[in-house]
């Protein structure tokens, strides 16, 4: 069974991650997120999963006004797959136990153990504190602290890239 939003809560707590979870209606697309949110400080993330023609995935998290050339990505140093394209629901449900509009770094905490899975962070985005986004969920904004989103996907065990994509 995938976590739900209060088992996040929860594990953010127990690791001592400060966090503050804004509700709002459903959003689907940044557009709509920008509409809603109103003034929410912080960095503001649009995240793709991806995935490449041998199956390995790649989540990335990227500041919302960023266009990604998926061929350049998967060409970044220190990323081993090749021929990205979006991965399908399916995958998505399976990997990261979410449904699509609801695609968050803090899906990790359903893929842990997984060593098919790599996490690219957007070096400029990450500038950025608090950072927000959808805690498991599009109808709603968790906000944390860079270091702390870090703290976290280290917890899940994973080793976040972080990647200049203004270099790409």
């Amino acid at each position: 069974m995938p976590a739900s939003e209060q088992d996040l809560s929860a594990l953010l707590d127990t690791l001592g991650i400060a966090h503050v979870t804004h509700r709002h209606a459903p959003v689907f697309t940044v557009a709509e997120s920008q509409e809603l949110r109103g003034v929410l400080p912080g960095g503001h993330a649009k995240n793709l999963f991806l995935k490449d023609k041998k199956d390995r995935y790649l989540l990335a998290v990227v500041d919302e006004a960023r266009r990604v050339d998926l061929k350049a990505l998967g060409k970044a140093p220190g990323l081993a797959v090749d021929r990205l394209s979006f991965a399908s629901a399916e995958r998505l449900a399976e990997v990261l136990g979410i449904s699509p509009g609801s695609v968050t770094p803090f899906a990790l905490i359903n893929a842990r153990g997984r060593r098919d899975l790599t996490v690219a962070l957007d070096a400029a985005l990450m500038r950025h504190n608090p950072l927000n986004f959808h805690p498991l969920h599009n109808a709603a904004t968790t906000a944390i602290a860079a270091d702390n989103l870090i703290a976290f996907i280290r917890h899940c065990g994973f080793a976040p890239i972080v990647l200049d994509f203004d270099a790409l």
